[in-house]
């Protein structure tokens, strides 16, 4: 059995990386609050903020999974709110927390007995995993928090033949980054500048990337880069 488990798969990178599986052939279950479209997908409602709900659904999938199956877990679904280190209120880090950290930790765990040998953990990093910039304090704090996760990962799975990775997209058009900068064109066009093609990375591009390093665990342990060549300042 052959089994794509992808967070947040209702839009954006989770939805193109939901198609890519299912066209390599995989049964797919998506994991949010919301459906996803792709025809054939198996949608398990959870709300990742909320652990009862976690629990729930990882219920549900462990009773799917039967003995061990090459499984890939994507933890793709994240939080992104505006805040910074002056303004962040303990509440407002703890629920983004809940959703990119704990919950990740939750599913990883959970989901672990049931993975076999072929299987990998994959986590949808950012630019921001390893760098900061302004008014993104969770989200960065949480994105960093995840690197070690996957580091983590590797270091205490080595023997089992699951894999980790990490995958980092530079500027994405996707609903959170164009809500997150407000649907403001002009500011959409600035950051299309900042890589050396001019443009926003599709979905798509980056789920071709989850997909191979699935398929390759040679890559255990790493941080891909998946940002078109982006300007550093």
């Amino acid at each position: 059995m052959t089994i794509a488990i992808i967070t947040g798969a209702s839009v954006g990178i989770g939805e193109a990386t939901a198609r890519a599986f299912q066209d390599g052939g995989y049964e797919v279950v998506n994991l949010s609050r919301r459906s996803c479209q792709v025809d054939g997908v198996h949608n398990l409602p959870c709300d990742l903020a909320d652990p009862d709900s976690i629990s729930d659904a990882s219920d549900a999938l462990l009773s799917h999974v039967h003995g061990l199956s090459e499984i890939c877990l994507v933890h793709n679904a994240s939080q992104m709110r505006k805040d910074s280190a002056d303004n962040c209120e303990d509440g407002s880090l703890r629920a983004v927390m809940e959703t990119n950290v704990i919950a990740v930790n939750r599913l990883t765990r959970t989901l672990l007995p049931g993975m076999g040998p072929g299987s990998s953990v994959l986590f949808v990093g950012s630019t921001l995993s390893e760098k900061a910039v302004p008014n993104t304090f969770s989200y960065v704090v949480s994105k960093h928090a995840q690197l070690g996760m996957m580091r983590s990962t590797c270091q205490d799975l080595m023997g089992s033949g699951i894999h980790t990775a990490m995958v980092c997209p530079g500027f994405t058009d996707t609903e959170m980054l164009r809500n997150h900068l407000g649907n403001d064109e002009n500011l959409l066009q600035q950051i299309s500048a900042m890589n050396s093609f001019g443009r926003l990375i599709e979905p798509e591009e980056i789920a071709s990337v989850l997909y191979w390093a699935h398929r390759n665990p040679v890559v255990n342990g790493a941080v891909l880069h998946a940002n078109l060549g982006q300007r550093e300042s």
